[in-house]
């Protein structure tokens, strides 16, 4: 099933909110091959994406809780740096075999960022920054 997007993922913060929908429309791409028996070929490029995602969106957002002088910053990035770690293993699996239990996992590994990341920590985030930067 789809992920559908609305304004309860929205953290009000514009580039962030934006570069959430894309991972938001990368994971829904990743559910939708998974759904098609195409698992296997889509998680090499989810992942791939996910690297690349996460060196810019981290990056972004670390420099903002830098600049705004965030106060769980240290806390927000380690969270960034498990999710980086999590998400190296999962491509080092992936070199050696895909198969449906790396397929289960990343599926897993995604929507549990979404659920637990970004519609909580980075909510708090984005209150935060939205305040900061009126």
């Amino acid at each position: 099933m789809p992920m559908v997007w609305s304004n309860s993922f929205s953290i009000g913060v514009e580039a962030i909110d934006k570069q959430h929908q894309e991972l938001f429309k990368r994971t829904n791409q990743l559910l939708e091959a998974c759904q098609q028996g195409r698992g296997k070929e889509a998680v090499s490029k989810t992942l791939t994406f996910l690297e690349d995602y996460v060196n810019t969106h981290f990056s972004y957002e670390e420099s903002l809780m830098q600049k705004y002088a965030y106060p769980e910053f240290t806390a927000h990035q380690n969270l960034h740096r498990e999710f980086t770690q999590s998400l190296l293993k999962l491509k080092q699996e992936a070199q050696n075999n895909i198969g449906l239990s790396l397929v289960t996992q990343v599926n897993k590994f995604v929507v549990d960022w979404w659920i637990n990341h970004i519609t909580k920590v980075d909510k708090k985030l984005g209150a935060f920054l939205s305040e900061k930067m009126k």
